[in-house]
């Protein structure tokens, strides 16, 4: 059966990267990786920089084409970002990606205004969640505010300056009320979440907007559901002896248990609301992207598709 995409593994792909220089220190690529990821040097180099210098390559061709409408048009017209969106299950690195792809595409001459906006910020706030009864189905469409999402995007693509978006805490897993993300006609926007590529269901019989109608290129990070619970709950066991020993943490209440009682509620958490979440929102948006990251149980990237053009 034919496929919508070029298939490569990792050897085939890293040969891509042509001549493209390692652009990141050792050092710096400590500070990216998530808290969960064994990423090297290698990896970057195999996977990431032939992605740096496909988005590069697309991101000037649109900036010629928007410098191409100029000369028709007979004016200059305001610049606006090339936008990547980045989706995937929870746990499976989409933050490590973006930032990794973020100071890789800085790098380049032609885009060095690289900012990340995740969806984390556009959820509703905790107290909206709990009043409307849907705080366990946070991170499940409805918990998301995207007409504001859709309306930032909007503002990012007419080419506005001082967009302001409002920004997640993790520490205390909810809104920031007083704080907001500025961007300032940045060359790229990576717009990274769950969500990214989720289309609503239809209420009514006209077309509606996607957040994905505002992207130029898209990537899925892929993973085998057994590889996303080992990694969650790995996670939440680090989680349980850094982050969650803070007194501000939503997740204090998770500071003292035990390795088996730890354990025994990250599956329980992963099973009922991110699992759910994935195979009925998240996982069905992967023929959606541009691009599909697939990684291994070690949380490497072992294979590569490319949607055909």
């Amino acid at each position: 059966m034919s496929s919508p995409y070029i298939s490569f593994d990792k050897e085939e792909w890293s040969k891509l990267k042509a001549n493209v220089p390692m652009t990141i220190s050792a050092e710096q690529l400590e500070n990216l990786k998530g808290i969960n990821e064994a990423l090297t040097m290698e990896e970057v180099s195999n996977v990431y920089l032939p992605l740096s210098r496909l988005l590069n390559l697309y991101t000037r061709a649109s900036q010629q084409l928007h410098t191409v409408t100029d000369t028709f048009l007979g004016k200059q017209t305001k610049k606006v970002p090339f936008i990547i969106g980045i989706a995937g299950s929870v746990a499976v690195g989409k933050s490590t990606s973006s930032r990794i792809i973020q100071a890789l595409l800085k790098e380049w001459h032609h885009h060095p205004n690289v900012d990340i906006l995740t969806t984390d910020g556009f959820l509703y706030p905790n107290k909206v969640l709990e009043e409307r009864g849907i705080m366990n189905r946070k991170g499940f469409p409805e918990s998301y505010n995207t007409k504001k999402l859709l309306n930032v995007l909007g503002e990012l693509k007419s080419g506005n300056r001082h967009v302001t978006a409002p920004v997640y805490s993790h520490l205390t897993y909810d809104i920031l009320e007083d704080e907001v993300q500025v961007l300032d006609q940045p060359d790229i926007v990576i717009v990274e979440g769950i969500n990214v590529l989720q289309t609503p269901k239809p209420k009514k019989a006209e077309p509606e907007t996607y957040v994905s109608d505002f992207f130029d290129f898209s990537i899925y990070v892929d993973a085998h559901e057994d590889y996303l619970k080992k990694w969650y709950i790995n996670r939440f066991m680090k989680l349980r002896d850094t982050a969650f020993q803070d007194e501000k943490s939503y997740f204090h209440k998770y500071a003292d248990l035990t390795d088996e009682e730890a354990i025994e509620i990250a599956e329980d958490i992963w099973n009922r609301i991110n699992l759910k979440n994935l195979r009925e929102n998240i996982r069905t948006t992967r023929k959606r992207a541009d691009l599909i990251l697939q990684k291994d149980s070690d949380h490497f990237v072992d294979h590569i598709l490319l949607r055909k053009m």
